[in-house]
């Protein structure tokens, strides 16, 4: 019973909400970049390299060909050109998400180092704590 009540607990105070939340943007997010790399930043560097298109750039294993039966067999390759586009894809996200977690840290240890003052105490107080003071004497 003990364990249905921890998941109830987990599942009413907003953890699985907000990590459902951070799944579904960091998703988003992740599309973007993608977009980023594939549609801004490749095509300049593929250009800079004489015009290679980076999700083209595979090593052919075996070549295509047809059997006897007349049937076709595809190529074996390896893209590796999908491989450098998605690890710096991957580069790129963990680069800003650094970013964010070390701006968000930065902001946490600026409100914890800097308390703010205890609010003086109103003036009933202060005139029942003299109060309280002279009867002490």
């Amino acid at each position: 019973m003990g364990l249905i009540k921890e998941f109830k607990e987990f599942a009413v105070k907003g953890n699985a909400f907000d990590l459902a939340i951070g799944v579904i943007i960091g998703g988003a997010f992740g599309k973007i970049i993608a977009s980023l790399v594939a549609d801004i930043i490749m095509p300049p560097i593929g250009l800079l390299l004489g015009g290679v298109n980076f999700t083209s750039l595979k090593l052919i294993l075996k070549s295509a060909s047809i059997d006897a039966t007349g049937k076709a067999i595809e190529a074996v390759t390896l893209n590796y050109g999908n491989f450098l586009q998605t690890t710096l894809d991957f580069i790129i996200i963990a680069l800003c998400i650094f970013m964010m977690i070390k701006a968000i840290n930065s902001m946490n240890k600026k409100n914890a180092e800097a308390p703010p003052p205890p609010p003086a105490p109103a003036e009933d107080i202060k005139l029942l704590t003299e109060i309280r003071d002279l009867l002490k004497k």
